[in-house]
């Protein structure tokens, strides 16, 4: 048991690893972009072993405050959850603020934000995650579609690889999780997974690797993915 840092708390899987967290007996700081009701209800049971904090990823003043405020924390596991869909229509044609936006949320602001917060992460055995997607996968792309998604989980993927390969002296897990197909307001109603069935696995990757150094790219049963 230790502490744990879920950056994009609010909803979906973020709030259901939340739930997991706790119910393992860590404490959690939890961000979120404004109040919601899911880490609310959260709180109320949690005996103060829920924190949260204000953050939107992508609002580097936003990035930079976070961080600054965290003083002299130290965290047994950080995860990069929050991450955009991107546009509906997810066309080669899509404009440059769309295309734009969603590589900054989804593949730039979460490696910007984990080099400012690796003072914090406990090492040897701290973990860094980041919530990535199979979708991004190259060798695993067999059937094409969602172009945008893609092209954002794979540039997350290629970011994180420099990051590990810069931090192998001292250590560091870093860890690439994809969650599974999972019923969320992204993985829409179809999908087979609840978000509480990933989480539970998600967790249990995440603890199973403090110490383990390296960075591997794993599913939420912990099976490898290629990259």
């Amino acid at each position: 048991m230790g502490k744990v840092l879920i950056v994009g708390a609010s909803r979906g899987i973020g709030l259901a690893l939340t739930a997991e967290f706790l119910s393992r007996g860590w404490k959690v700081l939890a961000t979120e972009r404004a109040p919601s009701a899911g880490l609310d209800a959260l709180a109320a049971g949690a005996g103060g072993a829920l924190q949260r904090a204000t953050l939107t990823l992508g609002d580097r003043l936003s990035e930079q405050a976070f961080a600054g405020g965290l003083g002299g924390s130290s965290f047994a596991a950080i995860v990069m959850n929050a991450g955009i869909f991107g546009p509906a229509h997810q066309s080669l044609e899509a404009s440059r603020e769309e295309v734009g936006a969603l590589v900054d949320v989804n593949a730039l602001a979460p490696v910007r934000l984990a080099h400012r917060l690796m003072p914090h992460l406990a090492v040897p055995e701290g973990v860094l995650a980041f919530m990535t997607s199979r979708l991004g996968s190259l060798s695993e792309n067999l059937s094409g579609g969602m172009d945008l998604y893609r092209l954002s989980k794979a540039a997350l993927n290629m970011l994180t690889r420099s990051l590990a390969a810069g931090n192998e002296v001292r250590g560091l897990t870093v860890l690439n999780l994809h969650p599974g197909w999972v019923k969320t307001d992204m993985g829409g109603e179809a999908a087979p997974l609840d978000a509480a069935t990933s989480a539970r696995g998600l967790a249990q990757v995440i603890i199973d690797a403090a110490g383990r150094g390296g960075q591997h790219f794993l599913d939420h049963q912990g099976a490898t993915i290629p990259w």
